[in-house]
C-alpha cells in the first residue's frame, strides 16, 4: 500500500496536479503581485501629481518671466524718457557752483577772471562721462540738442541768459560724480587755475520736464 500511495502521488504530480504546498506558494506569489500592483498604482498617482505640480510651476515661471520682460521694457522706457527730458526726475546727485573771481588784480584782463562757456562744458562733460543721468544749468535742464555760449558776463543756455554764479546740477551717484570732479589735476583744479571759484556739494535734486521748463 505504501508503494502504491507513493506511486499514485508521483503520478499526480507528473500529470500536472499540484500539491497543497505548491498551491500555497503560488497563492502567496499572487498576493505579492497584487500588492505590488496596488503599490504601483499609488506611485503612478503620485507621479501624475508631481508632474502636474511641475507643469503649474513652469507656467508660473513663464508668466513671471514675461512679467519681468515687460517690467524691464517699462524700466527702459522710463530711463529713456528721463534721458530725453520727457519726465520729471528726482534723485541724489551733485551741485556744482561756478563763480567769477571776487578779486581782479590791477591791470589784469577781467575776462580772465570770469566764468565762460568752456568752463561750463568742462564740468558738464565730466558729469556725463561719470554717469550723470540728467543735468541742468541754473534750473534749465539740458537736452541732446542744447547749446551754450558766452556773451560777456552772461552765458546763454538754449536761448536763456544767465549771469554768474552758475549752478550746474546733476542727478547720479554722488559717490562717483564728486570724486570725478575732484580728482587731482581734474576739472576742479583746472577751473581754480583759471581763477574760477568752485563749490561742489552732494544733495538731492529735482528737475522738471523739458517742455514744462520751456513753457516757464
Amino acid at each position: 500500500m505504501i508503494s502504491f500511495s507513493y506511486q499514485f502521488t508521483k503520478k499526480e504530480t507528473a500529470e500536472g496536479r499540484i500539491t497543497d504546498r505548491q498551491w500555497n506558494k503560488e497563492n502567496e506569489v499572487r498576493e505579492l503581485l497584487v500588492q505590488q500592483q496596488e503599490r504601483n498604482k499609488i506611485l503612478q498617482a503620485e507621479l501624475f501629481e508631481k508632474q502636474e505640480e511641475v507643469r503649474k510651476t513652469e507656467e508660473e515661471l513663464a508668466i513671471h518671466e514675461q512679467e519681468q520682460i515687460y517690467f524691464n521694457l517699462v524700466e527702459d522706457v522710463e530711463k529713456y524718457r528721463m534721458y530725453i527730458g520727457d519726465i520729471k526726475v528726482k534723485g541724489q546727485g551733485v551741485k556744482v557752483t561756478l563763480e567769477d573771481a571776487s578779486y581782479v588784480p590791477s591791470g589784469e584782463d577781467v575776462n580772465n577772471y570770469l566764468v565762460h562757456e568752456s568752463h561750463l562744458f568742462k564740468v558738464i562733460n565730466e558729469l556725463y562721462i561719470s554717469g550723470a543721468q540728467a543735468v541742468s544749468i541754473n534750473g534749465k535742464r539740458l537736452s541732446h540738442n542744447s547749446y551754450i555760449y558766452c556773451n560777456g558776463p552772461v552765458v546763454t543756455v538754449d536761448g536763456n541768459q544767465y549771469p554768474a554764479p552758475f549752478i550746474i546740477s546733476a542727478i547720479g551717484d554722488p559717490e562717483v560724480l564728486n570724486p570725478a570732479l575732484n580728482i587731482n589735476g581734474g576739472v576742479k583744479d583746472q577751473l581754480v587755475q583759471d581763477n574760477i571759484v568752485v563749490t561742489i556739494e552732494n544733495t538731492e535734486i529735482t528737475m522738471d520736464p523739458l517742455l514744462q521748463a520751456d513753457e516757464q
